[in-house]
């Protein structure tokens, strides 16, 4: 089977290493844990494109260069509605899980996540994977402490990570490899219950 994982995020420099692209940042140590191709345009579908095998399989990564709104239309190019639900998997930031923590989940709402709604509006279709990485700050006890109200949101996930932040998104991305691996190799039971 043919897979296309999609890490979210904006493009450009004004937005690199933002909590907003946690997507795009494990995707891109994705890539070079796996020996795929270097990241080349794809200006139909205004993306940057690898392409690689995964145990055995065709996979091609992708980071939209699209507004993170506007994700779904980007990898879109890329794979079918039909085939969404099997062989999508969407990378992106998620502000309800603690910096360090990492999920898998099928078949979910979009939370609110611009970049995920986008997705599923396109393929009008929510049951494909999604690699959920955690960009809250917790508390010394482990509690969340997310930003409140529309206008705080915004400016934490468009903030730049620490340098303490950004070493543990980038130990999660060899937690998602193995995740993406497990999904590939075995189905979506056996790594849901090994990684979750």
């Amino acid at each position: 089977m043919d897979y296309v994982i999609a890490g979210l995020g904006n493009p450009g420099d004004k937005y690199k290493n933002t909590r907003h692209n946690a997507g795009r940042i494990v995707l891109e140590h994705i890539r070079g844990a796996n020996d795929f191709s270097e990241w080349r345009k794809d200006g139909v579908a205004r993306a940057m494109v690898s392409k690689g095998e995964i145990e055995g399989n065709f996979v091609t990564l992708v980071l939209p260069e699209t507004f993170m709104n506007e994700s779904g239309k980007s990898i879109s190019t890329f794979i079918s509605s039909e085939k969404c639900s099997d062989s999508l998997i969407v990378i992106y930031d998620d502000l309800d899980l603690g910096i360090g923590d990492i999920k898998m989940s099928f078949g979910k709402s979009s939370g609110g996540h611009k970049g995920l709604e986008s997705v599923i509006n396109v393929f009008n279709n929510k049951d494909f994977a999604r690699i959920r990485v955690g960009i809250s700050p917790k508390s010394f006890f482990g509690n969340l402490k997310k930003p409140k109200g529309d206008a705080n949101v915004t400016k934490f996930v468009l903030g730049r990570f620490s340098g303490g932040e950004m070493k543990k998104v980038k130990e999660l991305s060899r937690e998602a490899d193995k995740m993406i691996n497990a999904l590939i190799k075995k189905g979506r039971e056996y790594a849901m219950n090994h990684y979750n």
